[in-house]
């Protein structure tokens, strides 16, 4: 065994490329988005390290070219999850007892490899299977996954290094151990490096995992999880189980192993799921630990004192960055009357620059929506708004599914400040704006604080401190993540915790120790040097 205390090197965020016009970055990367589309690779299920065919496919396609197949996916079962139960229960045995700084090099070198020779590959996986541009690919499948793995093990040294106090004559310690069994990992489409932490941060803490990608996200988690096999990750740590999610969900949460959840998705499933929990906690070896950050309703207010440009371009970057398919997104919006007139010009100026379609068009700022059901969804809302009372098209309100499923940047003014679209995540690029009369800041605030169920992301522009100040304060509960003057999306590792409260999940921060915490059991340790060898006590000398 190694003497010696190492130290995680200190974690600086990994910089962003910008994939400039002659830059080798993007000629690099375009190189790899070609071989890419030439590619139809099939991607089995990876248990216990060995590659499970089951008959049963799905197709990976692109969003924005619904027609092109970008490879074809096994599905996994009831059979599959039960072998990798079985896989991740012998795992355990060995990886639970591994030397944390063991544990922490299979990361770090992943974060490595992820640098260097899987930038490429992941970014294109990404922009291809959720048609996302190369910008937002980076930002997400490159730097933020980076991120996750180079600071997740430096805040592992922290908590470890957490020790109580010890007094003469005592030496008392904490065991930080793995929970007994698997977690099971549910994690999105529309970042990758949510779906590269869910997984991999409670790994990483000593745990066995059973990973669910999402299934119109299946390329980019397969190419994850070759990473880490290139990495060093021993067999059955992660089982990479693509499939429905009650065929894989359902029997994982019934498994007496089943120790915990970590989820990002839909309130509706996440909900689901914690009480298919609930009833099961008779059959479990411990009380599971959940972990969910789920929907969104993100909102911007604005005070009479906000820069207008600024406030402008945060809506438009906030709310369609991505389509808008950031559980971050900015979804709502507060103007006060003496703002709109101008602000609602501005917007429709800077949206009509705005470029959208395929994602190897570099020239475009927004691709395609994930999937018909997504498209459906959000034309169903605009129609919703186009044939109400308290509701007008301001920009936008046009999509298009023939050949991609492209909806239209949309801005909705309603005088409904409860609005169906004021409430509801639709999680598309719809802006739903609600101009307030400049007098009624206190009641609209109290609209803000109340109107949506979640608390996810805010923000909030103003000049005036004072105003600041106080919106800041009454709106204290109503985002898990706060900004000042700026759009309420692109919290980084290690700056910005992320997560929210009420029906935004529980808010257990990832990129902070916070999250990790959630996937030890700790156990106390008092040692005592020289025992006592006489039960009486000295009160018991005289009457």
């Amino acid at each position: 065994m190694l003497n010696g205390i190492i130290p995680i090197p200190s974690p600086v965020n990994e910089p962003v490329r910008m994939y400039a016009p002659g830059s080798p970055e993007k000629a690099s990367l375009k190189a790899r988005l070609a071989a890419m589309l030439g590619e139809t690779p099939e991607i089995p299920l990876l248990i216990g390290g060995k590659e499970v065919r089951t008959g049963r496919t799905g197709k990976v396609v692109c969003p924005h070219d619904h027609g092109h197949v970008l490879a074809t996916y096994h599905q996994a079962g009831e059979a599959e999850v039960a072998q990798a139960v079985a896989a991740a229960r012998a795992a355990w045995r060995e990886w639970s007892e591994w030397p944390w700084e063991a544990r922490a090099g299979v990361f770090l070198k992943a974060a490595e490899l992820l640098a260097g020779p899987w930038r490429d590959t992941l970014n294109a996986a990404t922009m291809l299977n959720q048609s996302k541009t190369a910008f937002q690919a980076e930002i997400d499948s490159a730097a933020e996954l980076i991120d996750f793995w180079r600071f997740n093990p430096y805040y592992m040294q922290q908590i470890y290094r957490d020790q109580p106090l010890s007094v003469r004559g005592l030496w008392d310690y904490v065991d930080y151990r793995p929970l007994e069994g698997f977690v099971f990992a549910v994690t999105p489409f529309n970042f990758t490096s949510i779906a590269g932490n869910l997984p991999t941060s409670p790994a990483l803490m000593g745990n066995v995992v059973l990973w669910k990608p999402a299934s119109t996200a299946v390329l980019s988690g397969y190419y994850i999880a070759r990473l880490l096999e290139e990495a060093g990750l021993p067999p059955g740590v992660i089982n990479f189980l693509p499939g429905p999610g009650g065929k894989v969900g359902n029997p994982a949460v019934a498994s007496p192993d089943f120790a915990g959840l970590h989820f990002t998705g839909s309130t509706g499933t996440f909900q689901a799921m914690w009480n298919s929990i609930a009833q099961g906690l008779p059959n479990y070896r411990s009380y599971p630990r959940i972990v969910g950050e789920t929907g969104g309703k993100d909102f911007v207010f604005a005070h009479a004192s906000a820069d207008l440009e600024a406030l402008a371009v945060a809506l438009v970057r906030g709310a369609f960055e991505y389509q808008g398919q950031k559980c971050s997104a900015a979804s709502r919006a507060y103007v006060p009357a003496s703002l709109w007139p101008a602000l609602e010009r501005r917007l429709k100026e800077l949206l009509a620059e705005v470029k959208m379609g395929s994602p190897l068009d570099f020239r475009n700022f927004m691709a395609a929506v994930i999937d018909k059901a997504s498209f459906d969804n959000t034309m169903s809302y605009i129609a919703h708004a186009k044939a109400s009372n308290d509701a007008e098209i301001v920009f936008g309100g046009e999509g298009d599914d023939a050949t991609g499923y492209f909806v239209q940047p949309t801005v909705v003014r309603t005088t409904d400040p409860r609005f169906k679209l004021m409430q509801e995540e639709i999680f598309a690029p719809v802006l739903t704006i609600y101009v307030y009369p400049d007098r009624e800041l206190d009641e609209t605030l109290a609209l803000c604080d109340t109107t949506s169920p979640y608390a996810l992301t805010g923000a909030v522009f103003a000049q005036d401190r004072s105003a600041v100040l106080s919106i800041f304060r009454r709106l204290r509960h109503a985002a898990g993540n706060f900004y000042i003057n700026d759009k309420p999306t692109g919290a980084v590792v290690g700056q910005q915790p992320f997560g929210g409260a009420r029906a935004s999940g529980t808010n257990d921060k990832a990129g902070s120790a916070m999250n990790l915490l959630r996937w030890v059991s700790a156990r106390s340790v008092k040692e005592t040097f020289v025992p006592p060898r006489d039960f009486r006590y000295p009160h018991q000398g005289e009457e």
